[in-house]
């Protein structure tokens, strides 16, 4: 073997032993309605685990019904955290949730249980498992200041970054639309400027054991339990659960305020759209959301492909799930993690 070729392999050997050190975490993530949380509720049962949120949107209070929080019945299984913790007047970002994330993986291993990170925010997940060595790419923010700059124009969106960060604003042009979008989406997805990005070290990936867990199912799978699920909130009372929202008169352009479902609710609660209409357009907004999810899946890889495990399919059924999949998810996590699986 050369002097390069045994310098490699003693790197790779190395960053082996010191990855061994670390505490095992799993990773349940995959689209928007592909069946993580039942997933995540099955594995950390069986393997000791406390779930963890990573969906952006899975943070705020007020909404239980359209974000699919897990329901009571759920979290009397297994200890859950990082659920409705953040009220809708206060935007998360990825700095704040990395933080948080942290401790509540701390806490679980102090209880002597796995972290099972459940949640489909890209952005979010990678800030742990990769760390951030640069002005990270901004998710579904960028959706969201696009949609700003064409409602409200560049200078009226200028002034809103200026309410927020000053510094940058009085850098840019009220005119620059583009520069404007940019700094809004980069500030809304993690919470701070570019400025302060450029000029701050670079994070980590956290010092953790990660073992990923993708879903990766077809679309047509998808397209129909997106509108299933639909149907099912308005029926659990998700009109009611908007209209209690915007009873609040908060800022449309806060995350909760443009969170799927959200904006044509209140089109419909407002007299400009009939319920049929919103709810199609909330539905194909989802969709074209778990497309862009799944794009972004497919080309980041959270963890070393040896400790990934794609599933191609959608879990709608557990006990299905447990007929087709189970046994080779289970050896999977169980040749990774140091706890006894739990019988059945």
């Amino acid at each position: 073997m050369s002097g390069d070729n045994a310098l490699a392999a003693k790197g790779l050997q190395d960053k082996a032993e010191v990855s061994s050190r670390f505490p095992p975490a799993l990773v349940i993530t995959g689209p928007t309605c592909s069946g993580k949380s039942a997933l995540a509720l099955a594995v950390a049962r069986r393997f000791s685990g406390n779930v963890i949120n990573a969906d952006s949107m899975q943070v705020y209070r007020e909404l239980k019904i359209l974000t699919a929080r897990p329901d009571d019945a759920d979290l009397a299984i297994v200890p859950h955290a990082l659920y409705g913790v953040r009220p809708a007047a206060d935007a998360g970002n990825v700095a704040w949730w990395r933080d948080a994330a942290l401790a509540a993986m701390a806490d679980a291993a102090g209880q002597g249980r796995i972290p099972v990170l459940c949640g489909g925010t890209g952005l979010y997940l990678a800030a742990l498992t990769r760390g951030l060595a640069e002005i990270p790419p901004p998710g579904p923010a960028r959706d969201e200041a696009r949609a700003l700059l064409a409602e409200l124009g560049p200078q009226r969106l200028h002034a809103r970054l200026a309410a927020l960060d000053p510094a940058t604003a009085a850098r840019l042009s009220p005119a620059d639309g583009q520069r404007i979008a940019r700094a809004w989406e980069i500030l809304r997805a993690t919470g701070r400027s570019p400025a302060a990005w450029q000029a701050a070290p670079p994070l980590p990936p956290a010092p953790w054991r990660f073992i990923v867990i993708r879903l990766d199912p077809p679309r047509d799978a998808l397209r129909q339990a997106i509108a299933a699920r639909f149907t099912a909130m308005i029926a659990a009372g998700a009109l009611d659960e908007i209209r209690a929202l915007l009873a609040l008169g908060l800022d449309p352009a806060l995350p909760a305020m443009r969170a799927h479902g959200v904006p044509e609710l209140a089109a419909h609660l407002r007299g400009e759209l009939t319920l049929p209409d919103a709810i199609q357009r909330a539905v194909l907004a989802t969709g074209r959301y778990t497309k862009r999810q799944a794009t972004w899946f497919r080309h980041h890889n959270l963890a070393d492909p040896t400790a990934t495990h794609i599933i191609y399919a959608r879990i709608a059924d557990m006990q299905q799930f447990y007929e087709r999949f189970w046994l080779g998810l289970r050896s999977f996590i169980a040749q990774r993690v140091d706890v006894p699986e739990n019988p059945a």
